[in-house]
């Protein structure tokens, strides 16, 4: 009998030590999980301001930074590969063929689930294409309305870009 009680009593103790271990990483996973969500968005807002404003000024420089290694690149209905491509094969030669890049109606939803966050852009922008005698085109002007959405992935305390999509239509008359 005396055995019985002491093996009752050691799985009583095991048991009393493994709950209160259980309980103290509870409490870890909870500190872990608490994060100010709107700064969060803020900080994911500004990545993406970021790289706005730097096509607004018709450059890339300080975009690669913007984007992880890997990062995927879609736009209009065709996939351009990393960012590196998009930025050295369309991107950097396509920003030197404009006078002007401009967005207005500007606005941008973000959502965070930790360690991703995942943006929606919708913007009407206005293009100043500069003219071109060996492709016998003129100066003009090209408004669309244009939607994006990315996907970034927080790391090392800074958000990047991993995945982004964009596709434009021409701007529709009101009357219609």
């Amino acid at each position: 009998m005396n055995k019985y009680f002491k093996s009752i009593g050691l799985i009583f103790i095991t048991l009393l030590t493994f709950s209160s271990c259980k309980e103290q990483n509870v409490e870890k996973e909870k500190e872990i999980v608490a994060v100010d969500v709107s700064a969060e968005k803020e900080a994911v807002a500004a990545v993406m301001k970021n790289y706005k404003d730097a096509v607004q000024n018709l450059t890339t420089e300080g975009t690669k930074e913007l984007f992880t290694n890997e990062a995927t690149v879609f736009e209009s209905g065709g996939s351009e590969g990393t960012y590196e491509n998009y930025e050295s094969h369309h991107l950097g030669p396509e920003l030197k063929a404009f006078d002007s890049f401009t967005f207005s109606d500007y606005k941008i939803d973000v959502k965070i689930d930790l360690p991703y966050a995942f943006t929606t852009e919708t913007y009407i922008f206005t293009i100043g294409l500069k003219a071109n005698e060996e492709k016998g085109r003129e100066a003009r002007n090209i408004k669309k309305k244009g939607v994006a959405t990315s996907d970034l992935k927080k790391i090392d305390g800074q958000w990047k870009i991993t995945k982004t999509h964009s596709s434009s239509r021409d701007v529709r008359n009101a009357s219609h």
